[in-house]
């Protein structure tokens, strides 16, 4: 199994991606709706949350291609690189979740 190269379609690149977009629809409002005790608020601002799941997106695809296949490859199997791909798709929602919780936290 060769390296894909990088933006290349593979079963860990669309597990990224779907992993990618469904969190960072709702990363940047956790934070939030924790701290507030309301899950109304993690669609407090939607407007946000389109842009995080755009940029998300393709994100996920990308780490999840890269770290997916590895993972495959590691362990001759199609379940490790969907797992490793959805792993690749948590990299933009953790990292957009921490700037969430950045910006509410009192400073």
């Amino acid at each position: 199994m060769r390296k894909p190269g990088l933006g290349e379609a593979s079963v860990g690149a669309i597990a990224g991606a779907a992993v990618g977009a469904i969190g960072g629809l709702f990363s940047l409002g956790i934070a939030r709706a924790v701290l507030g005790r309301d899950p109304a608020l993690l669609f407090a601002t939607p407007i946000l949350n389109l842009l995080c799941w755009l940029v998300s997106a393709p994100i996920g695809w990308v780490c999840g291609g890269q770290i997916g296949p590895w993972l495959g490859q590691k362990f001759n199997k199609q379940q490790a690189e969907v797992i490793g791909g959805a792993l690749g798709g948590m990299v933009p929602v953790i990292t957009i979740g921490l700037w969430g919780w950045y910006m509410v936290r009192p400073h």
